[in-house]
């Protein structure tokens, strides 16, 4: 058996994200009624956001860099979707398609779908 080696993993694990993002992106629209809530994890923080598609504008953000929440884990990611829910309610948002960009759901990324839920969101 012959065994091929990648240089480098990282750069196929990204790729492999990258195109399971495109794949998801074609399904998923985010409609000025209903919202794309966007979720980007990278090896120390959570960013979340969410975006009207028809104008191209991000309407809420929050992220692990904003406030006390340095830590890694997914009570920390929790906590950035509870927060983004509670912005998205202040402006009138109740309703949000979720964008997992490519990652599996589950740990932080579901970490994210529950606090928003929790917090109010629906979707």
């Amino acid at each position: 058996m012959i065994r091929i080696k990648l240089k480098n993993k990282t750069a196929h694990k990204v790729t492999k994200r990258l195109k399971n993002r495109a794949r998801i992106r074609k399904k998923v629209d985010g409609a000025s009624d209903r919202p794309r809530l966007s979720v980007y994890r990278s090896g120390r923080h959570v960013y979340a956001q969410i975006i009207d598609d028809s104008t191209g504008k991000t309407l809420v953000a929050y992220s692990t860099l904003e406030g006390n929440l340095k830590k890694k884990n997914v009570e920390t990611a929790k906590a950035v979707g509870q927060e983004l829910a509670k912005r998205a309610l202040g402006k009138s948002i109740k309703s949000v398609v979720f964008d997992r960009s490519g990652y599996v759901f589950h740990g932080r990324i579901k970490a994210v779908a529950d606090g928003a839920r929790e917090a109010g969101l629906s979707f």
